[in-house]
This record gives structure tokens, sequence and C-alpha cells, in this order.
């Protein structure tokens, strides 16, 4: 009897602290979400105004807006910084005792959150300070030829339409003058993330963002380098094309071409090449009206997102394109300086494709999982739609050409958006090797370093003599920091879903003739399968799910580079 009752207090006890655990469990579960609960009310109010402001500011480039902007990111950083908060944090973290799904995804995003931000605030204020302050110089910069302002829009069409070599070269120069004026801003910026990844573990500020972004650098490393020798030799034909086209354009030898002779400020759009000027389809067309009737008939409407949004050429705005997500309950906006041309055709498909996106994402979601499952997640679904816009099916389906017009140009479109892939390809090898080596010591000879890697990867010859920092003028390096690369993980990504979209929707062979207009299955298998579910899977999880495979460049390859080789 004994042995009974001493089998029995044991299965007892083991009962007991069973269901201790279980209590225990429950109760972390339950303070981890009166925290988020806590966070939520503080900072989903800071966000909207915070963004508000940033959308003023990039409209009217005004300082005092501006200066709003960086006020309120500073408010919204001391949320982040409080210590106090970043310990329970690490306590839930630590205790393995969170077993709900959803609340263990927002804890490893509120973890990694606070972490990049447990640094000394004046430092971080500092930062949030120079980025204010280099944006507005970028936003209101104006390149000049002699004693005349240019935007870029007037910039880039000097360089795809002039003849003329020397006026391409002011041109080019002229719209290099901005890095000069915040290369010191720059590298001061390097130095302050710098300071701020080391003061938390890390090495330096590029190694900090891969891995707080979910990332392993050496992995990106690794894809990188695949990709490198995956479109070198490809590049390389396509370059000797290029250089044979621009030497009998410009009435030079190809040894003389130098970066102004490519059609494009730094080289990452595909030089106009082949036969086919998509500038001419749409010359005559409303963008926003092509865009919405697209998105529509796809069963994606954006009505209320266009109305939001501002399309056009102002003075002080921002010259570029983006689009940004007010609230998080659905209030999304684009910008963009649209004419009527293949660019900002591409452009507006593009950051619509980021705004249907954050439009129809699942709003009962929590809070900080109504995001992309990752940044270049949603870049893929951008550059998938971007795609379209030398897409012989799409000018068909929605300009409306004639049968005969899309056999025509089918091949050469493809051929344009080949040359445009390769081309980006290998500008953003540069954009990627540039920032990771900049961080690994802003202190070296960045032109050098810059032009070395432009030389290499885009095959360009820099110009004789010239000792700038040409680097600077590209704004990303200073306002979007080590977020380059995932322009590229997006293209791989997009034909990936391409490949299953046709294969498995549109149920077809032809890969090439596909504009998904008017199919409303390919809508609903994007809300379904990529938007809906926000962040509420890590990004390769959400991949493998909405295609059978984890992300992957065979169709990258099977795309744009396996053609080539035929």
């Amino acid at each position: 009897m004994k042995r009974v009752y001493f089998l029995a207090g044991i299965l007892l006890a083991g009962i007991v602290v069973f269901s201790g655990c279980k209590k225990k469990e429950k109760d972390m579960n339950k303070e981890l979400q009166e925290f988020i609960t806590q966070y939520e009310g503080k900072v989903i109010p800071l966000f909207k105004e915070a963004s508000l402001a940033s959308w003023n500011a990039e409209i009217t480039g005004k300082e005092e807006d501006f200066n709003k902007a960086a006020e309120l990111g500073i408010k919204i950083n001391t949320i982040f910084t409080n210590k106090e908060d970043f310990k329970k944090l690490k306590e839930f973290k630590e205790s393995g005792k969170v077993t709900d799904s959803l609340l263990l995804r927002q804890l490893d995003d509120l973890y990694n959150s606070y972490l990049s931000s447990q640094a000394d605030p004046k430092k971080l204020e500092e930062i949030i300070r120079e980025e204010s302050k280099v944006s507005q110089k970028y936003n209101t910069y104006r390149a000049k030829i002699g004693n005349k302002e240019y935007s870029d829009n007037e910039i880039e069409d000097i360089l795809k339409n002039s003849t003329n070599s020397d006026s391409l070269k002011a041109a080019w120069e002229a719209s290099k003058q901005i890095g000069a004026l915040v290369a010191a801003d720059v590298i001061k910026l390097a130095k302050l993330r710098n300071e701020i990844a080391k003061s938390i573990g890390f090495s330096n500020y590029h190694e900090m963002s891969l891995k707080l972004g979910d990332q392993d650098p050496q992995e990106i490393n690794k894809i990188f380098d695949e990709l490198d020798s995956l479109t070198k030799d490809a590049f390389a034909t396509l370059k000797g094309e290029m250089d044979d086209y621009f030497a009998k354009r410009y009435g030079i030898k190809k040894e003389e071409l130098r970066p102004w002779h490519y059609q494009n400020r730094f080289f990452q759009e595909a030089p106009k090449i082949y036969s086919v000027n998509f500038d001419t389809y749409y010359a005559n067309q409303n963008l926003e009206t092509l865009t919405a009737k697209y998105f529509n008939g796809i069963g994606l409407p954006v009505e209320a997102i266009m109305k939001a949004s501002d399309l056009y050429e102002k003075e002080g705005k921002s010259q570029h394109a983006f689009c940004t997500h007010i609230d998080g309950q659905g209030d999304v906006r684009i910008l963009c300086n649209i004419k009527p041309n293949e660019y900002w055709m591409n452009t507006m498909l593009h950051e619509f494709g980021h705004g249907v996106y954050d439009k129809y994402l699942d709003f009962n979601l929590p809070y900080s999982l109504r995001n992309a499952a990752h940044t270049f997640t949603t870049e893929a679904i951008a550059m998938m739609f971007g795609r379209m816009a030398t897409n012989g099916q799409w000018l068909k389906d929605n300009v409306g050409i004639k049968e005969e017009e899309k056999q025509k140009i089918a091949e050469i479109g493809f051929k344009s958006l080949q040359l445009q892939q390769l081309t980006f390809s290998r500008w953003s090898q540069v954009m990627y090797r540039f920032e990771k080596g900049m961080y690994e010591n802003p202190d070296q000879d960045l032109n050098k370093l810059w032009w070395d890697l432009v030389e290499k990867y885009q095959m360009l010859k820099r110009p004789e003599g010239r000792n700038s920092a040409d680097w600077a003028s590209k704004n990303h390096i200073a306002t979007s920091p080590c977020y380059y690369h995932n322009y590229l993980l997006g293209e791989l990504l997009a034909s990936q879903l391409h490949n299953y979209i046709v294969t498995n929707i549109i149920k077809s062979d032809d890969f090439l003739n596909q504009s998904y207009s008017n199919n409303k299955e390919v809508g609903a298998y994007l809300k379904t399968k990529v938007f809906e579910p926000g962040s509420k899977y890590q990004w390769n999880t959400m991949i493998e799910k909405a295609t059978g495979e984890k992300l992957t460049a065979k169709y990258y390859a099977k795309q744009f580079v396996s053609s080539l080789k035929k």
C-alpha cells in the first residue's frame, strides 16, 4: 500500500507541477497581451500623426513640415528606448512560456524594434534630426546647368534624348552635384548608425539592419554571389549590344563611352536600345485611368488610394515615388510625379502594387502584424505589376493596341524587360556591396570604392580624373539605408509568383503573353495567400504557403537568363 501511495504521490505532484506550468503559460500570454495593448495605445496615434507629418513634408518640401515629422519621430523613438519595457520583452522572450503563435510573432517584432533603440537616446535623436535635414536637401535640390535649374525628370529627359556628348556629360555631372553637398552628412549618419549598432552588440549598422530584419547576412551574401555568377556573362552579352548601339548613336568609339552615355543617372534603368519606343503608347494616355482600370479588373480596386494620393509634379515636392500606409487601417497613399511615358506607367503599376498589398491586408490581425511578411515581399508584388508596362499583352488589354501590333512588339517587349532586369540586377550589386563596405569602414575612400564597384558590376568606365562623391547623389544611401538588396530579392519572388500564377491559376505554358487583365482569380489568390496573412508568418513560410516552395532564384533565371543561352 505504501508503494501505491508513493506512486500516486508522484503522479499527483506531477499533475500539480504540470497544472502550475499551464497556469504560468496562460499568465505569460495574458501579461504579454496586456503589454501589447498598452504599447498600441501609445504608438498607434503617434504613428498616424508622424505618417501624416512626413507625408506633408514630402509633398511641400517645407522646413517646418520636416521639423514636425522629425519631432514626432523622436517622440515615437522614446517609446522604443524605454529600458523597463525592453526588460519585460526580454523576459517574455527568454521565458519560453509564450505559446500563442500570434503573440510570438508580435513578440519577435517588438523585441527587435526595441533592441534597435536600446542605445544612447541623444544619439538616436541626433540621427533622426540628421536624417530629416539630409532628406530636405535631397527633396529641394535641383540640378543646375549654367544658371538654369532642372528637375530630375528634365535631367532624365536630356540623358534619354540628347545625342550630344557634351550635353549629356553636363546633365550627368549636374545630377551629381548634390553628392558633394550631402556627402559629409551621409558619412556622419553612417558613423552614428554604426555607434548605435555597436552599442547593442552588432559589428556595424549593415549587419544590424539585416539581422533585425530577419535576414542572415551570410545567406544574403550567398544569394548576391550566386546572382553575380548567374548574370555576369548574360549581362556582358547585353552590355556589348548596348555599347554597339551607343557608339553608333553618338558617333564615337566604344572605348569612349562613359556613364553619361547610357540614358540614366545611375545606369539602374535599361536604356532604350530596341526599335520600339514604348513611350509612344502612353503619350496620349491618362496613367491614372489605366492604373485604376487594370487593378479593378483583377479584383483589387484602387479608387480610394488614388483619391488620397499626390501624383503630379509641384515645386518643393519630393521628385521620387513611394507608397505609404498612414494608419494601419487602410489609409494608403502614393506619391508620384507622373508624365505620360513608359517609365511612369511602370512606376504607377509598381507603387499601386505596394498600395493594394497594404489596402488588402487583414485588418483583424494585431496592429504590429498588419505589414507585409517582409519588405522584399511587398517589393515583389510592386515589381511583378511594374513589369507589365512593356508587356504587349498588357498594352493590348489595357491601352487597346491591335493584335497585330501586339505580335510585332511582344518579343521586343520581353527583351526590354530582360535588359531592364539584368541592368538592375548588376546595379543592385553595386548598391548592396557599397553600403556593406561603407558601414564596415566609413573612413575609407568611398569615391574609389563606388567606382571600383561600378566598373566591376556595371562594366562602366569611370570618368578620367574624377574624384567626387557621386555615390552620395543616390538618396537611398542616406534615407533608406541597407534596404536596396530587398529590391533584388523582390525580383526573385516576382518571378516565382508569376510562374505560380501562370502555371496554376491561368493554367498556361505561355509565360510571355500574360497580363492577368480582367482575371479576378489572380487578385483573389494574391489577397488570400499573400496580402491578408500580413506578417503572421515568417517571410519564407508565407512564400512556401503561397507558391509551394521557399524563395528560390531558379524562376528568375528561367525567365531572364536561360533565354540568352538558347
